[in-house]
């Protein structure tokens, strides 16, 4: 018989046989049966766990939400509910500060009730805590319309952690307005005795005024005391509903111990104040501690340099330990002879503001100036200044390749100062920071390609 090459010869079946074909089709069957239980079971987005419910009528799994368990989607109604209360309390918060201003504070100043003195005494600060108030409510209630027109009906996309972080330098103005509480109740008691037509007026604001709900000036007074101590409490609800894979999780926690801490802070300084009252008590871990301590640094400073709050930025802060040698002495012999002693270094930025809406705009404007502000450690209670700020546009900053766990801070005409950190890299990132402002800010920077040698009378020549 004549052999047939395999490459003439036709094929009218499959060419897999009978049996492997029917195996094939088995095989299909299980892989689309496996895939249908999967679609039925798929894990839940947000947990991975797979206890969806089975869902057989067509109509009420369209309704359900998709890829969610039983508990995730309980988790997301309550963080909705929790972020919600958030932004509501805080309007309602606002309400009862116009309050203050449109039905006690401008009345009783076109009556001419009291001097504006004696309002400034009883209202403090309700004017910034005002503003505060609106463009924090303002930019909550951009991120509540947006979740809503882009379709997020679980507001799963809006951060309140990150909004409440932009938006922590309205925590110092909360700190005067409860420092100045106790006085400023005082002095309502003494007027209201003193004077009767401040008396009538308080009265018939109360009983006859339906804006105030019957509530007195007092009450309406207490409510920025009771909304900075409500924010913790508020937040711990939104974290104890959002997942910690949840973008916003960190910066919700970092809220809360910020917040912690500056009422702790208060109550420091209401009993350093000899004040009788202190806010809400809260548990004081050594982080908390910590953040206190740099809280206080942080308004020494600010008083010091007499900048605005909110054009202010904290670039860094810390332990440095700081040396002033001898001229070129150190370099010759090292770090090893000269005698360095502890100081809390603190590296303030001032910016300038590109937006008048917003106390934090999203791009930060132009750098003013800069400075270093040396703060001895504390001694007595508090904390003294080892000397005015260092402004760097009038410094130089370098290092030495035989020294390269220090960096030299030279101001120009005056004094000459050694840093270093216990941990090298940070060293060398304190010299990273400092280099930086000094160079963009010195206006010694033109000449020579900004060559800081020229300018330092030292035997080396320092890169």
């Amino acid at each position: 018989a004549t052999r047939t090459k395999s490459a003439e010869v036709e094929r009218a079946d499959s060419g897999i046989g009978q049996m492997p074909a029917r195996k094939w089709r088995n095989r299909a069957s299980e892989t689309l049966s496996s895939l249908q239980a999967w679609e039925a079971h798929r894990p839940c987005t947000d947990c991975g766990e797979r206890d969806l419910p089975v869902e057989t009528d067509v109509q009420n799994c369209n309704q359900r939400r998709a890829d969610l368990c039983e508990k995730c989607r309980k988790r997301r109604t309550e963080r909705k509910e929790s972020v919600l209360e958030f932004v509501n309390t805080e309007a309602s918060y606002g309400e009862d500060l116009r309050i203050i201003k449109e039905e006690f504070y401008l009345p009783m100043q076109a009556a001419g009730l009291l001097s504006q003195e004696q309002l400034q005494g009883i209202f403090s600060n309700i004017q910034e805590l005002i503003d505060l108030n609106e463009n924090f409510l303002e930019i909550l209630q951009e991120e509540i319309d947006q979740a809503f027109d882009q379709g997020d009906s679980d507001l799963m996309t809006v951060c309140i952690g990150e909004i409440f972080l932009e938006f922590v330098n309205m925590l110092p103005a909360f700190q005067t307005y409860c420092l100045r509480q106790s006085s400023s109740v005082n002095m309502l008691n003494a007027l209201e005795k003193e004077k009767e037509l401040l008396r009538i007026f308080l009265d018939v604001s109360q009983n006859d005024n339906t804006a105030l709900r019957r509530m007195n000036l007092r009450s309406f007074l207490m409510a920025p005391l009771q909304r900075v101590t409500k924010y913790p409490l508020l937040l711990s609800r939104i974290i104890k509903a959002t997942t910690e894979y949840h973008p916003d999780h960190s910066s919700l926690r970092e809220a809360k111990s910020r917040i912690e801490s500056h009422l702790e802070h208060i109550n420091m300084k209401t009993k350093q104040e000899g004040n009788t009252w202190t806010l809400r008590s809260f548990r004081q871990d050594s982080k908390k501690k910590r953040e206190v301590i740099n809280i206080e640094m942080r308004e020494t400073a600010l008083k010091t340099v007499g900048w605005l709050r909110e054009e202010t930025r904290f670039v860094m802060e810390g332990s440095l330990q700081l040396a002033q040698p001898p001229d070129g002495q150190w370099v010759k012999k090292g770090s090893k002879t000269l005698k360095f002693q502890n100081m809390q270094v603190l590296l303030l930025v001032n910016m300038k503001r590109v937006s008048e809406s917003s106390l934090e705009s999203a791009e930060p404007g132009p750098v003013k100036d800069a400075v270093l502000v040396l703060i001895r450690d504390k001694n007595n209670g508090k904390f003294h200044l080892l000397r005015e700020p260092l402004r760097l546009s009038n410094c130089i900053v370098s290092t030495d390749p035989d020294c390269d766990d220090t960096f030299e801070l030279i101001e120009i005409r005056r004094e000459a100062f050694v840093f270093r950190d216990s941990d090298r890299a940070r060293t060398h990132h304190w010299f990273r920071q400092i280099r930086r402002y000094s160079r963009e800010l010195g206006s010694w920077k033109k000449r020579r390609n900004a060559l800081p040698n020229i300018m330092i009378s030292t035997p080396h020549t320092r890169p």
